[in-house]
C-alpha cells in the first residue's frame, strides 16, 4: 500500500539529463568548430582554447573556495563557457587576453551573479564584449586561414568578408561556407557549427524554436533593408559570415538566458534577428550578433512576464 501512495513535492516529472550531461553534449557539438579552428589557424588557436577553459575553471574553483560555496566545476559549465569564449575570439590574441577574458566572464558574469543558473547574460559573450571593449584593436585583428598564407597571402589581415562586404566590396560565399576566411577561431566554417547544431538538436539539447526564428527574421530584415533587394547571394555571405550560425544555435538557446515558454522563444528570436540587422547594416560595426544576444538576454524577464500562461481557472478566461 505505501507504494501505491508516494506523496512528493512537485515537480512530478523529472528529466534523466542532468546539468553535467547536457554539458557534455554541448562540449561534443562545439567539437567539428573547435577542431576546424585549430587546423585553419594553428597551434594558436588551440593554446587559446587551452588557456581560455583553463581560467574559466580555475576561476570558478577559485572563487568557490574564497566563497566556501559547494564546488560546481563538475558539472562542466565552466568549461563549456571556457570554449564557447574562445571560439569567440582571434586566433592571434595574446594568451594573457584570454585569461582576462575567462576570469571576467566567470567570476564577474557568472558567480558574482549566483552561478549557473542566476546569470543575467550569457558568460561568454559577457566576456568576449568585455574584451572587445577593453582591447579593441587586438580583438579585430583576424589572421587569414593557412590556405590564404599558402596562396602568398599575409598572415595578419584585418578585413573580414563583413567588414568587405559592409564596404561594397564582393565576396566569395563558398569560402565563408568552408571556412577559408578570416575571422573568430570557431566562427569560420558555417559546415562545422552546422554539424554540431544538429547533433544537440538530435540529443534533444535545444529545439529550433529560438535558431530558426531568428535566422528567418533576420533574412527578412536583410531582404527589406539591406539595400540589395532580393540579392541571395548578399543575404547568404551574411548568414554565413561572422558569428550568426555560432550565436544562433550554441549561445542564444542557452537556458539560462533565454526564455523558458514558447511564445517567449519566438518573440526572443525575433528581437535577436531585428538587433542583429540594425547593428550589421545600421551600425559602425560589420559584425553585431554578441551585442544582440546580451541586449535581448537583459529582455527575457520581461518577455516571459508576458507570454507566461495562467494559471488554469485564473484570471477570469474561460
Amino acid at each position: 500500500m505505501s507504494d501505491m501512495y508516494n506523496v512528493s513535492s512537485s515537480p512530478h516529472v523529472r528529466s534523466k539529463d542532468t546539468t553535467d550531461r547536457i554539458m557534455l553534449y554541448v562540449i561534443i557539438a562545439l567539437l567539428p568548430a573547435s577542431l576546424f579552428g585549430i587546423y585553419n589557424f594553428g597551434f594558436h588557436a588551440l593554446l587559446l582554447i587551452v588557456i581560455t577553459i583553463l581560467s574559466c575553471v580555475v576561476s570558478e574553483w577559485a572563487f568557490d573556495k574564497i566563497t566556501k560555496r559547494k564546488d560546481t566545476i563538475r558539472d562542466l559549465s565552466a568549461v563549456v563557457t571556457g570554449l564557447l569564449l574562445a571560439l569567440n575570439l582571434p586566433p592571434t590574441l595574446p594568451w594573457w587576453m584570454a585569461i582576462v577574458g575567462g576570469v571576467f566572464a566567470i567570476v564577474i558574469v557568472k558567480c558574482l551573479f549566483g552561478g549557473l543558473g542566476q546569470n543575467f547574460m550569457n558568460p561568454a559573450l559577457g566576456g568576449r564584449c568585455f574584451l572587445l571593449i577593453s582591447f579593441t584593436g587586438p580583438m579585430t585583428s583576424f589572421a587569414n586561414s593557412k590556405y590564404y598564407i599558402s596562396q602568398g597571402m599575409d598572415a595578419i589581415s584585418s578585413a573580414t568578408p563583413l567588414a568587405a562586404l559592409k564596404a561594397g566590396e564582393s565576396v566569395n560565399t563558398m569560402d565563408m561556407l568552408i571556412g577559408r576566411i578570416p575571422g573568430t577561431i570557431g566562427e569560420t566554417s558555417v559546415i562545422a557549427v552546422l554539424i554540431g547544431a544538429i547533433f544537440l538538436i538530435l540529443m534533444g539539447v535545444i529545439d529550433l524554436k529560438i535558431p530558426a526564428t531568428y535566422i528567418i527574421t533576420f533574412i527578412i530584415f536583410v531582404l527589406l533593408f539591406g539595400g540589395h533587394g532580393f540579392d541571395w547571394s548578399y543575404v547568404v555571405a551574411h548568414l554565413c559570415g561572422g558569428g550568426l550560425m555560432l550565436g544562433a544555435f550554441f549561445m542564444a538557446t542557452d537556458y539560462v538566458t533565454s526564455p523558458i515558454t514558447p511564445l517567449g522563444k519566438i518573440i526572443f528570436g525575433i528581437v535577436l534577428g531585428i538587433l542583429t540587422g540594425i547593428f550589421r547594416i545600421f551600425g559602425a560595426s560589420a559584425e553585431g550578433v554578441s551585442y544582440a544576444i546580451i541586449f535581448s538576454n537583459l529582455l527575457v524577464p520581461l518577455i516571459e512576464r508576458v507570454t507566461i500562461p495562467k494559471p488554469f481557472g485564473k484570471g477570469g478566461e474561460r
